[in-house]
């Protein structure tokens, strides 16, 4: 196990947070910058993790030319979208379900396997990770659409866990495909609160999704951090149990305490986040500079790894992004 020893590179900075050890720094580790490129100076969107200061580099990939996703229509998965945004799932049967339920052999037209040979080439020093909003529960709502799949919670649960089954070996094949690339973790996007708290009962969460979350962390040869929006204090536990390494987002205007959830699970995961994006979205650099001093006091010097409660997207300040990640890797 790396141990705090003087001056680690990027990569060994993250290893040694992910390893419960402490590092010469905090780990900086924004998970998605989707938008800004140009207005931050990326020459490449692929680059822009370590190009911005990151100690992390995504994998880059993208859905096929072929596909719906985030265009107009009903993808392969069967969500449904409108003018670039999801709008619906179409999901209803188990023939529904036989059509939109792609092979596993489709994950690999998810990655330009060269892009990402060259990504890891350029910056190899720099721990590589994959990450997406493919998770077994979020992808099952998506695809039978939110008021069906909730409501079939209590009139045809068999279906909506047959859903689930698919989208779980989904999240395998995608998650192997990026592993066989080179990732050595994996952040799987699975929402499941709101500001108010779990979209189901903890119970029915016990019963119906940690399983699956426990076969994906279970199955994959790298560790697994899990991000979701939303309150998540009633849902930690389960995090534990299904042995991921980390949660990621902890945003902090859905009420989520990062001083509290580091005492209670600062042992058992790794925090990643708590940097409220809404700032981002403003022009008052000294409540930024605030916050950044706060996550930094307040996820202390192990087990915690510094980001925004979400991304980096389009409709925030650039003046105010530039200026976050000036600040995060100014401090030592």
């Amino acid at each position: 196990m790396i141990r705090r020893c003087g001056y680690l590179n990027s990569s060994q900075r993250v290893k040694t947070v992910l390893e419960g050890g402490q590092s010469d720094r905090v780990p900086l580790f924004e998970v998605w910058i989707d938008a800004l490129h140009q207005e931050l100076g990326v020459s490449n969107p692929a680059l822009a993790h370590p190009e911005l200061g990151q100690d992390v580099i995504l994998l880059p990939s993208s859905s096929p030319p072929e596909s719906n996703s985030w265009k107009n229509g009903v993808d392969e998965f069967g969500r449904a979208w409108r003018k670039g945004f999801y709008h619906d799932g179409v999901l209803k049967n188990t023939a529904d379900l036989r059509r939109f339920s792609p092979p596993a052999d489709y994950a690999r037209k998810f990655f330009a396997e060269k892009a990402v040979k060259q990504a890891l080439i350029n910056y190899p020093d720099h721990f590589p990770f994959f990450g997406t909003h493919i998770g077994p529960f979020m992808s099952t709502y998506m695809a039978m659409g939110m008021e069906n799949m909730f409501c079939s919670l209590y009139s045809d649960c068999a279906f909506v866990e047959a859903v689930m089954d698919t989208r779980t070996e989904w999240c395998l094949a995608l998650f192997r495909q990026a592993v066989r690339l080179g990732a050595e973790l994996i952040i799987m996007g699975d929402d499941a609160a709101h500001r108010g708290g779990p979209m189901i009962s903890p119970r029915v969460w016990q019963q119906l999704v940690l399983p699956h979350h426990r076969r994906i962390v279970e199955e994959l040869p790298v560790p697994v951090i899990w991000h979701s929006d939303g309150r998540m204090e009633e849902l930690l536990p389960f995090a534990v149990q299904a042995g991921f390494a980390g949660i990621h987002g902890l945003e902090p205007p859905a009420g989520n305490n990062l001083l509290a959830i580091k005492q209670k699970y600062g042992n058992q995961l790794v925090l990643i986040g708590n940097i409220d994006v809404n700032l981002l979205c403003g022009s008052d650099q000294d409540a930024l500079c605030r916050e950044v001093g706060r996550c930094l006091r307040e996820g202390g010097d192990k087990m915690f790894m510094l980001s925004t409660s979400n991304s980096i997207f389009k409709g925030m300040n650039p003046s105010t992004v530039k200026n976050y990640f000036k600040l995060i890797t100014a401090h030592p």
